[in-house]
């Protein structure tokens, strides 16, 4: 269940919270919600802050509003404020790094996010990506199974990983998918280089399309019977790979 004080409700309360610069996750609205000026006023302005806007049946704002006088909308408030992914991508090189991004693609597991951002934080990775659709809500939860990760590492929210990659791309990053459908060895992947690791949710695994940007794909081989490790577990061992193989060149 969400938190009452990471949501807000109604078209005023929407409108001010974008107007002070809050960081709003994402925006249900009601099926039967009819457009009128204070729907059209949000409508731009989640477009211009890239916020995504869901509409579902009027149950479900119900529950989100608990009795609160909602108007047939409710936002979710972000705990954290998102980084920008150019900036931060300048910031790395102009530091004379080579960046280190690890890329979620449908993550929805709070758990597993979490355990993510601890990992990529302590590995000293640059920054998170997440999707604005299909994925994990940053929540309390989120920031108590990342040991509090979540409040210094510089997490992206983009609307369109396809394009990110491509962007990524042409600073000069290779794009490394973890898969179990991947050809290559882990440990025979160059991870000195300016990186982007992808990885995908346990069940239905990196999107195709993706795949397809990536330079290559690459498989943490296993023993016994099961076919994959869980994503959180996965995301740790290929970015402490890249760890070890950063500080041997180094020194």
């Amino acid at each position: 269940m969400t938190e009452k004080n990471q949501i807000i409700f109604g078209y005023h309360a929407i409108i001010e919270a974008f107007k002070a610069g809050k960081t709003l996750d994402k925006i249900l609205l009601s099926q039967k919600a009819a457009r009128n000026e204070l729907l059209d006023k949000i409508l731009v302005l989640a477009k211009a802050h890239e916020v995504w806007i869901q509409r579902v049946p009027e149950v479900k704002i119900e529950k989100e509003a608990r009795g609160q006088n909602h108007q047939g909308i409710v936002a979710y408030l972000s705990e954290i404020r998102y980084a920008n992914l150019e900036s931060l991508i300048t910031q790395t090189f102009e530091q004379g790094k080579n960046p280190l991004i690890v890329i979620l693609d449908g993550v929805t597991d709070v758990h597993n996010f979490g355990a993510i951002a601890r990992a990529t934080y302590c590995a000293g990775a640059d920054g998170l990506v997440i999707p604005t659709q299909n994925s994990a809500k940053i929540n309390s939860v989120a920031i108590k199974t990342s040991a509090g990760a979540l409040m210094h590492l510089p997490v992206c929210k983009e609307k369109s990983l396809k394009s990110t990659l491509n962007y990524l791309k042409e600073c000069g990053l290779q794009i490394v998918a973890c898969t179990e459908k991947g050809t290559t060895n882990l440990y025979d992947t160059d991870f000195t280089l300016p990186t982007g690791i992808v990885m995908g949710s346990e069940g239905r695994g990196i999107q195709d399309a993706l795949l397809k940007l990536s330079d290559m794909q690459v498989k943490i081989y296993m023993y016994g019977k099961l076919s994959s490790l869980n994503v959180s577990v996965a995301t740790g061992i290929v970015l402490y790979e890249a760890v070890r193989q950063r500080e041997f060149k180094s020194t």
